[in-house]
């Protein structure tokens, strides 16, 4: 969790910007899961929704990675299904749906702020477009991961946007979110905070990364993930802290299941590592059997004491505004920083 005197600086810090525009103690060395990043990053009373362009206009247009989408001239019901990047958006830009997707028949604990009153329009991979009906919104924002049947039943609702998955298209995923609930002012100034705290920790721990074997790895129904270079947290470790990208990394087209004796040979010198019991309900303790194992014992930065298990919540994304700055705080407080 963030410290209270960070939170309370970096709010004031982005409202005066507003104003001028695992399981051991060495295997967690910060945890940086806060359910009100939002706060961090609340509206002033100023930047409540407006009414874009012409004010008698019904409709305006915007553009989102190359493609265009009419939308209502003011947006005040939105509706979020698959896309827990746009829920992530929606806490840092503090921005409650109307209808939002479940996990196991409930809303995750990590979007409590933005989701109650919310109606349950359906687990992630199942939206229920009767649902969705019923509630009359704005604007559907969807995902990539969707097959595109399902975009075309939503989009016989309402303008549906699929929103991507893709870790580098984070900022153009805020950005979305704050045109339409006119926010921008303040994704602006997120992203600019943000741009110069990763600029900042990169140059302090550069030495500490530099010719070291750094990776991120998921636990997912029992099984180790790796992914992509600019998928998951990989950009935040590669791109803007500046570590080196494994050739196993570099090669991964999509989530790529490895064995323990693969991550062995892969010997990171840095391991982060994110489990989740949502996501391995079969087996609950599939990160303890690792951590028991001898091999995974043999392993660089475990036996160095450079494992950080679930640094962040587990659940969060990577790849949005949210997950980047709870990353890089979660880093700043732990001892790849408090050492130097």
């Amino acid at each position: 969790m963030f410290r209270k005197q960070t939170i309370f600086a970096l709010t004031l810090a982005a409202m005066l910007g507003l104003t001028a525009c695992g399981t051991k103690e060495e295997a967690k060395p910060a945890n940086a899961s806060p359910g009100n990043l939002n706060t961090q990053y609340s509206a002033s009373a100023g930047d409540a929704a407006v009414n874009h362009g012409n004010a008698g206009a019904e409709s305006r247009t915007i553009q989102y990675l190359g493609q265009e989408y009419t939308v209502p001239a003011q947006v005040d019901k939105i509706v979020i299904t698959g896309s827990v990047e746009s829920m992530e958006d929606a806490l840092v830009l503090d921005v409650k749906p109307i209808g939002a997707m479940t996990s196991g028949g409930s809303f995750g604990p990590l979007f409590a702020d933005i989701t109650e009153g919310a109606t349950a329009i359906g687990e992630k991979t199942q939206p229920s477009v009767e649902t969705i009906l019923k509630l009359a919104p704005d604007v559907i924002l969807a995902s990539t991961k969707f097959p595109a049947e399902t975009i075309e039943k939503l989009g016989k609702v309402s303008t549906t946007i699929p929103v991507s998955h893709i870790s580098t298209d984070w900022e153009a995923n805020l950005n979305l979110l704050a045109e339409l609930t006119g926010k921008e002012d303040q994704a602006k100034q997120v992203l600019e905070t943000y741009r110069k705290d990763a600029a900042d920790l990169k140059e302090k721990i550069g030495p500490t990364l530099q010719d070291k074997n750094v990776l991120f790895i998921r636990i997912r129904a029992g099984s180790i993930a790796i992914y992509p270079e600019n998928v998951f947290f990989n950009p935040s470790i590669y791109e803007d802290l500046g570590a080196l990208v494994p050739e196993e990394v570099k090669q991964a087209k999509a989530q790529q299941i490895i064995s323990l004796e693969k991550l062995s040979e892969m010997n990171p010198d840095y391991l982060f590592v994110q489990f989740s019991e949502a996501e391995n309900k079969d087996t609950p303790k599939a990160l303890e059997e690792l951590q028991s194992n001898p091999i995974w014992g043999s392993i660089n930065a475990v036996k160095n004491g450079n494992l950080f298990v679930n640094i962040v919540d587990p659940i969060a994304q990577g790849g949005t505004a949210y997950s980047k700055i709870a990353f890089l705080e979660a880093v700043k407080n732990s001892k790849l920083v408090e050492a130097k």
